[in-house]
């Protein structure tokens, strides 16, 4: 519970459902690279400025490298790093679990909210 702890601090930087979805879809193109607005045609619902705070803060944490051409505009172009590349198989068995058990919990909600209140 101490906000000092490691694992409490790392879901604090990676629990969000964008994140999860960048590392994602970035792992499907390692080791390539993919530019920002391939990303966000990839991440349905993402906005650019959600997209862009994500990649700031995976590049700022080291999972993410980010590379600018010098054109006009600039091309900017992300890819996994290998910590990065090491969260996603962490964060693929977190989404088989959620694939195999949201049903169940659905399910569960929708009884809970049926339930006559005590």
């Amino acid at each position: 519970m101490d906000p000092r702890c490691p694992t409490r601090r790392l879901l604090d930087r990676i629990g969000t459902k964008w994140t999860s979805m960048v590392v994602k879809v970035l792992a499907e193109e390692a080791p390539d690279e993919l530019r920002f607005a391939e990303l966000q045609r990839r991440i349905p619902g993402i906005s650019q400025k959600m997209l862009s705070t994500t990649l700031q803060s995976l590049v700022r944490d080291g999972l993410v490298t980010r590379r600018v051409e010098p054109t006009v505009p600039p091309a900017v172009h992300y890819r996994l790093t290998d910590l990065g590349l090491s969260l996603e198989s962490p964060l693929a068995a977190l989404r088989v679990w959620a694939e195999t058990h949201m049903t169940e919990i659905d399910r569960n909600n929708r009884l809970a909210d049926e339930a006559p209140a005590r």
